[in-house]
């Protein structure tokens, strides 16, 4: 009987993959962690219940304007209701036709009425008078 209790003892020895010492620290390791996890819950009111879920948490939004008459087509497709194809479009328009001198000039791009300018302009920057724009564009 002595044997078999030996063969066990050892059988067990063999499957434990740390020794105890090493159980011991890694066992120490983790309430450590722990205990940071959980002063830093604390600390940032999650007693309170003031952790923001990111579900419940208002949408931010960025404002940004384009000036038509610089932008290339990809930020052109920022734009409510413009994708690629129109986008490109306008930049292809401006190229042949020159810059717009107002907003309300999408209208000689084709695919653009008037309900796209005006879900558009709040996200487009004043175009100046034709005076006021240098380069080799004359009217």
């Amino acid at each position: 009987m002595t044997d078999q209790h030996n063969t066990t003892r050892d059988s067990s020895r063999r499957l434990a993959i740390l020794r105890r010492n090493d159980q011991v620290t890694v066992a120490a390791g983790l309430l450590i962690a722990l205990a940071g996890m959980l002063i830093y819950w604390w600390s940032h009111g999650g007693h309170r219940g003031r952790l923001i879920e990111l579900d419940d948490d208002t949408p931010q939004t960025a404002l940004f304007q384009i000036d038509l008459n610089s932008a290339d087509w990809p930020e052109i497709t920022q734009l409510p209701r413009i994708g690629e194809t129109l986008a490109r479009r306008i930049v292809d328009n401006r190229q042949e036709y020159g810059p717009f001198r107002s907003v309300d000039e999408l209208n000689r791009v084709p695919g653009i009425g008037p309900k796209t300018i005006a879900r558009a302009r709040p996200y487009l920057l004043p175009i100046e008078p034709p005076d006021l724009v240098v380069g080799p564009y004359t009217p």
